[in-house]
């Protein structure tokens, strides 16, 4: 077993720096203005060593370490939990608080995972509408006769409402499509606990049918009407799809590798970022149900147009992950 003097040494400098930031931090809030003092941790760096603080903080319970290193330990985690999920406002503060800051930054902490989810997920999608460019008769490997079926007449250019049945209005399908992308990003989610197999097996198999839907509409000549549809919410469902899959690897990762912990004292601990990235994936996917329920069926609207404002709301969102939330974390 690592001695006390040891294991302080080796992390004596993340512990100095995850403490300073916290001063840092508190001194902002006074102050209401300033930079984040040199030496001290990035925001988006925060959760991380918060993680780890957490672990040395069960390793040094777990050795029976001096109760000074454990005390101070404890202090931290403490001073810690309170800085990241203590109340920061109520209500409307509160929401516009955690989107116009923690969200994002918490994104970007776990950018490692949301590359794999985003790899997972469009990686499939383009491999199968390139493949079924070549080869369009294997769509029916993936899509039964039936549902293609049914997908030529809602967007057949023909239809007056497209992407919906004649027997729909905006506000049912506006219901459908929040059922439909909760459904998918839940069991995303919740697939990660089961070795994170589910998640894999989700982001893959919805990666993979999205892939052959698009690829057999644009192949039997209904592509202005399925593209300039799914513009518009494209941007906030399939992110948030890719983001409920980073969130599962983070439960996926903790019940394989709970490293020295339990692993229901890591899946604890990897819950709290996953289930505060599940909130803001939550809200895109209603966002994407407004608007596929209410702008992406309008005739009105020419593609063009369409296509235009889908493009902006690509670069809007990518924007809000990239920007949002840097400098002063009060």
């Amino acid at each position: 077993m690592m001695g006390q003097a040891t294991f302080e040494g080796r992390h004596a400098r993340e512990w100095e720096a995850f403490e300073s930031w916290l001063a840092a931090r508190e001194r902002l809030r006074k102050a209401r203005a300033g930079v984040t003092p040199t030496g001290a941790l990035r925001d988006d760096e925060v959760p991380s060593a918060y993680r780890s603080l957490c672990q040395h903080l069960a390793l040094a319970r777990d050795r029976q370490y001096s109760p000074d290193l454990v005390d101070r330990l404890n202090h931290l985690v403490l001073r810690g939990h309170h800085a990241l999920y203590g109340a920061r406002g109520s209500g409307a503060a509160g929401a516009i608080e955690f989107f116009l800051r923690e969200f994002p930054r918490l994104v970007r902490a776990e950018w490692r995972l949301v590359t794999a989810a985003s790899l997972l997920f469009f990686g499939p999608m383009a491999l199968v509408f390139l493949a079924l460019q070549a080869y369009p008769d294997a769509v029916y490997y993936l899509l039964d006769p039936r549902q293609a079926t049914k997908l030529e007449a809602m967007y057949d250019p023909a239809n007056q409402r497209i992407g919906m049945r004649d027997a729909d209005d905006n506000v049912a399908m506006f219901a459908f499509y929040i059922w439909n992308n909760v459904k998918i990003g839940f069991q995303t989610f919740a697939g990660g606990l089961a070795f994170g197999l589910g998640t894999l097996f989700f982001l893959v198999f919805n990666g993979l049918n999205i892939g052959a839907v698009a690829a057999h509409l644009t192949n039997v000549g209904f592509g202005e009407t399925f593209w300039s549809f799914v513009s518009g919410h494209s941007a906030m469902e399939l992110t948030a799809i890719a983001l409920s899959g980073a969130a599962g690897l983070r439960l996926g990762g903790a019940v394989i590798a709970p490293g020295g912990r339990s692993r229901k004292a890591a899946l604890v601990e990897a819950a709290r970022p996953a289930v505060r990235m599940m909130i803001g994936a939550a809200v895109m996917f209603a966002l994407a149900a407004f608007i596929e329920g209410f702008w992406s069926p309008l005739r009105v609207v020419a593609p063009q147009v369409k296509y235009g404002i889908g493009l902006a709301l690509w670069a809007l969102v990518i924007a809000y992950f990239v920007l949002a939330g840097r400098g002063d974390a009060r």
